[in-house]
């Protein structure tokens, strides 16, 4: 009996293969990081191999914990598989799943529409996980990421949710200070406010489309990695941002933000659903999608 593993031990070691430390690892499991430690430890004793490099401020997998976690994750989709294929007569949805969203789109949208979700299959378990960080779909930390663009990664499925776009807008009150730019070139000599989100270069704003592309390198004195902060810098008439049209639709038709270079278009941004292109896609998670796409546009107008 020694030797015999069990799903739970591979549901246990998903979690340390994802987390950044051990301790990151307990909170997820919602254990004391010497519950973690010991477990892992009789792991890697029944297994005979040792998994994780110890010592080091970052948890870091050793190559034998490299195979172990890749080849899990494919036992583990198999697993949902069946247990998708079993339940799936019964027309209940069950299991969990983990969406991960950028904290502003995660609290305004998708965490209602995933408490919608939940009421309607009381079996179901969500957990939403945001963060402006960039995406890393290698380390399995999601079932299903809401993004806005195109994500940098081509080996991720997309299911576009909503369309949208970046435009540039800033308040009157600094529209009346500083004039308003008449070129995508006068943008350069404004105040203009940056949001540091995801990856990319933040300060180069993007105009036009695919024929026709143009940008500009902006500056200013303010920054943030929070779109919240951003927006609410410029209500406060501090200078120009570039924003998503679903957060910032309201402030545009009450006039408290002004679209600056009406005539000059702006490329997509569009909403999207990405999961892993390699697993077979549970029906609780397709069903979670579809309910995304009926229901975002809706929302966002």
């Amino acid at each position: 009996m020694e030797r015999q593993g069990s799903i739970d031990d591979l549901h246990f070691f998903q979690v340390v293969a994802a987390s950044e430390t051990l301790t990151a690892a307990a909170r997820e499991l919602d254990c004391s990081l010497p519950v973690v430690s010991k477990r892992l430890s009789a792991l890697e004793r029944r297994l005979d191999v040792r998994l994780v490099h110890r010592g080091t401020r970052r948890l870091v997998l050793t190559s034998e914990g490299e195979v172990y976690a890749a080849r899990l994750e494919t036992i583990l989709d198999q697993v949902r598989e069946l247990e998708d294929l079993v339940t799936h007569h019964s027309g209940d949805l069950r299991g969990s799943v983990v969406v991960q969203a950028t904290p502003g789109l995660g609290r305004a949208h998708v965490a209602p529409l995933l408490g919608e979700f939940t009421a309607l299959h009381p079996r179901l378990s969500i957990q939403l996980r945001t963060s402006a960080l960039p995406l890393r779909p290698h380390r399995r930390e999601f079932d299903m990421a809401v993004h806005v663009g195109a994500p940098p990664d081509s080996s991720l499925r997309m299911r576009r949710l909503a369309r949208n776009r970046r435009v540039p807008c800033a308040a009157p009150s600094y529209l009346e200070q500083k004039g308003a730019p008449q070129r995508v070139e006068d943008l350069a000599g404004h105040d203009c406010i940056v949001l540091r989100e995801n990856e990319g270069d933040f300060a180069l704003w993007h105009f036009g489309d695919a024929s026709n592309p143009r940008q500009v390198r902006v500056r200013g004195r303010l920054s943030s990695n929070d779109g919240d902060i951003v927006t609410d810098w410029a209500l406060q008439g501090h200078g120009v941002i570039m924003r998503s049209e679903w957060q910032i639709r309201s402030h545009l038709k009450s006039g408290a933000l002004v679209r600056v270079l009406p005539d000059i278009p702006t490329p997509p941004a569009d909403i999207y659903a990405l999961l892993s292109d390699d697993v077979h896609v549970p029906r609780r998670i397709s069903n979670l999608v579809e309910h995304l796409a009926a229901r975002l546009t809706e929302r966002i107008g």
